[in-house]
């Protein structure tokens, strides 16, 4: 781990900032013991289905929480993901989420671009390649024919190809020509039965196909994380009900479901349930309504939407708040970080005054705020109140 003055200053700025990077996380670590101690036992099946869905008010540490998360998953061999639901990537379009996911796969080692180095890493003599082949080509495949071609073809193609690297490409979310494909499977003497499938379906297999060949690869496999979660509540009605049913679809229920070795972690507020689901009704209006529209496909979306909710109103895990021995590890880091970052010694500052009521990015950002200040001025006593604003976080329905 660096030490300059650079990589301190680094952490300090993503933490004033609210932005937690690695060197923040790393340095801090977390003090959210039962939920790190629920994730390491969703590592431990990840592959049999199920995820986990974290809630916290806005600075609580969710996001920092997942990158520590993620951290813990690399160290035991898995490929990490961390996408920020945003109009860029909305969760209720599995396009959008799959290549966002694929485009920010990290490795266990930090080496990238994941996707393809997980195919260079391909070797058909290791088992987990077989449990691969047997996935993409048993009678009755969730997947579609065009999975088990790219294998094979890939097998089959030479590195300087193109078309090898336009199939690695589709693998991490890219189009692949049709006709192209059925052309070079008949030239092996394949017979290609190459239909037609809806992007999202497509998406859908891709996330799977890809967690399946991360095993394949040597990994232990894939864990998603999604941040801001909670903007789903401004989508219109049908992005909204496609919202629900796809956190839903990473909670399979009974036999239903992917079995692939991938798992999701969700972050969303703490008070969506009530604020969302309860007050607003969500529950009861949301299927209610799809299922008025009598259009196809409305009433399974809203069996979908519902089941969705019900996860979140039963699975919400809830971050605990700081307390004093919590809060004076994370003094006493900055406090070490900021002298090294600026090169001084930095005196004791009082912060923000200890509530339950406070966030933990609350407290960072003062004792930061209070050390640049004291550093430029030494005369100064700095002194930092912390006031709340009303906030319409979800939007009118």
């Amino acid at each position: 781990m660096s030490t300059s003055p650079a990589w301190e200053r680094q952490i300090i700025e993503s933490l004033r900032a609210g932005v937690p990077n690695s060197g923040a996380v790393d340095a801090l670590g977390s003090a959210q013991t039962a939920i790190e101690d629920e994730f390491t036992a969703l590592l431990g099946r990840v592959g049999t289905g199920g995820g986990m869905l974290l809630g916290g008010g806005f600075g609580s540490g969710k996001s920092h929480l997942m990158r520590h998360l993620g951290l813990l998953a690399r160290r035991e061999g898995y490929v990490v993901s961390h996408v920020v639901v945003s109009k860029e990537t909305p969760l209720y379009d599995p396009v959008k989420v799959a290549w966002a996911a694929l485009d920010r796969a990290v490795l266990p080692d930090g080496t990238g671009p994941a996707v393809e180095n997980i195919a260079a890493a391909l070797e058909p003599r290791r088992a987990e390649y077989g449990d691969l082949m047997l996935a993409v080509n048993a009678p009755g495949s969730e997947f579609d024919a065009r999975f088990a071609a790219t294998l094979l073809l890939h097998a089959n193609c030479k590195p300087q190809d193109d078309f090898h690297h336009a199939i690695v490409r589709f693998w991490a979310g890219d189009n692949l020509s049709t006709p192209e494909l059925r052309r070079r499977l008949r030239r092996m003497g394949e017979k290609p039965a190459i239909g037609r499938v809806a992007p999202a379906e497509l998406a859908r297999q891709r996330i799977r196909f890809a967690a399946h060949l991360m095993k394949a690869a040597g990994y232990r496999g894939w864990i998603v994380f999604f941040d801001e979660v909670e903007l789903i509540a401004r989508y219109p009605l049908i992005s909204r009900a496609k919202a629900y049913a796809e956190i839903g679809r990473w909670f399979p229920s009974g036999d239903t479901g992917p079995r692939a070795p991938v798992s999701a972690v969700f972050a969303l507020t703490d008070d969506f349930p009530a604020a969302v689901l309860d007050a607003r009704r969500e529950k009861e209006k949301l299927p209610a309504r799809l299922r008025n529209r009598k259009a196809a496909g409305t009433a399974e979306l809203a069996d979908r939407a519902t089941y969705g909710m019900d996860v979140i109103s039963r699975a919400l895990r809830v971050l605990a708040p700081p307390d004093d021995t919590e809060l004076d590890h994370a003094y006493r880091r900055i406090k070490e970080l900021h002298g090294a970052a600026y090169d001084w010694s930095p005196p004791d500052v009082p912060g923000l005054a200890r509530s339950g009521s406070n966030r933990m990015r609350q407290y960072l950002r003062a004792w930061i705020n209070e050390w640049d200040l004291v550093r430029l001025d030494p005369s100064y006593r700095p002194h930092t109140r912390a006031d709340r604003l009303p906030a319409d976080l979800y939007g009118a329905e």
